[in-house]
């Protein structure tokens, strides 16, 4: 497994992270499928009016998603997500950042999905950057915003799958 270039992502830290949660309408394993399975995630991922392009999409310990991120004003985004534990169906994690090798501004994710008694799945999602300063202007961009429009878009989508 490549370990991260940058340091700072090994060492979890309250300083640097934004946390976001969701109580989704539906069962865990599907919330799960919805952001593990190739077919789903492109289809869900993103802000509100964003589409994705895929370039590659390899769900696995390891495997790397290289997308572009297409705002509704036709600005293109390019996107890597690599794919560092997956623990189904209850945690993934992942680096994310830009599509190149070297990539100063990749933050860290965990996800964490937790069923309810009632059959709802609570989704956690934090992010980790490598300084305060970075986690500052990922917030002043708009990253709490548009992770909460991502999850809108992914309760739409698992709504949608439901039997």
């Amino acid at each position: 497994m490549n370990n991260s270039a940058n340091p700072a992502l090994s060492q979890w830290s309250l300083d640097r992270e934004i946390v976001m949660s969701r109580v989704i309408d539906a069962p865990r394993d599907l919330v799960f499928e919805a952001w593990s399975d190739p077919k789903h995630l492109p289809q869900w991922f993103g802000p509100k009016g964003f589409k994705i392009e895929t370039f590659e999409i390899d769900v696995r310990v390891g495997g790397v998603w290289r997308f572009n991120m297409i705002g509704p004003d036709g600005t293109v985004y390019p996107n890597r997500m690599r794919f560092r534990r997956i623990e189904r169906p209850s945690l993934m994690e992942m680096d994310h950042g830009v599509d190149q090798d070297v990539d100063p501004g990749m933050f860290r994710f965990t996800i964490t999905f937790a069923e309810q008694s009632n059959g709802k799945t609570v989704l956690m999602m934090r992010q980790l950057a490598s300084s305060t300063e970075q986690r500052d202007g990922m917030i002043g961009f708009g990253a709490v915003e548009y992770g909460y429009q991502t999850l809108d878009k992914l309760a739409a989508y698992v709504a949608g799958l439901k039997r």
